[in-house]
């Protein structure tokens, strides 16, 4: 019950209208994420609690500056921010890249689980995934440099699809970007429970 109440409120705080049902699915995604972590270590955080702030508020924070189409989370990991955003946004699709077989079965699992229709899992190295269509967004949380993020990735883009890149504080990473790579914007994100600095950086080809 106390995170159902403290996602209610985050959810509030973001200003984000989710529907009951939605935020239900989210609580579901988390008991199963939180099940899974014993055997196969998907996360670093193993407090149930935590995870309301840390994975999915941190996840939904992100949501008012994304734009509809067709979506790649690169380096999924255990589906952050992809699953979270594929349950409030039904009309989108999410493809989940992950070269670790562990983390892809459990985004396989959770998709089936929670009845999510518009997601696809992939396991394979991001250099190697050549899908029907390019994106019209590539998002990640964890995958890697701004750098190296582009570059890997921009074989997958749509010519003009962007890059959403979730950040700490990344302004000397930005700094190395390829010249025809450039900074469309850098949102600061106030995620509720989570004291540490979080910025969407949104990135286009020239």
């Amino acid at each position: 019950m106390r995170q159902a109440n403290e996602l209610a409120h985050g959810i509030a705080q973001l200003g984000l209208d989710i529907a009951p049902e939605a935020q239900q699915k989210l609580l579901a995604y988390l008991a199963l994420l939180h099940k899974w972590n014993k055997v196969y270590n998907l996360t670093a955080i193993r407090d149930p609690q935590q995870m309301v702030s840390h994975h999915l508020l941190d996840s939904l924070a992100v949501l008012p500056h994304l734009w509809p189409g067709r979506w790649l989370d690169v380096g999924c990991g255990a589906g952050l921010p992809g699953l979270v955003l594929a349950v409030v946004r039904p009309d989108w699709t999410f493809a989940m890249l992950d070269s670790n077989s562990k983390k892809t079965s459990f985004v396989q699992q959770a998709a089936i689980e929670m009845g999510l229709k518009n997601v696809s899992v992939h396991c394979a190295r991001v250099e190697d995934f050549s899908p029907a269509q390019p994106f019209d967004g590539i998002i990640s949380r964890a995958f890697a440099e701004a750098t190296d993020f582009v570059m890997l990735t921009r074989h997958l883009l749509a010519s003009e699809g962007r890059w959403a890149a979730m950040k700490g504080t990344p302004e000397q990473e930005l700094q190395r970007l390829p010249a025809d790579v450039r900074v469309q914007q850098t949102i600061r994100l106030q995620v509720p429970g989570l004291d540490a600095a979080r910025s969407l950086v949104i990135l286009k080809a020239e």
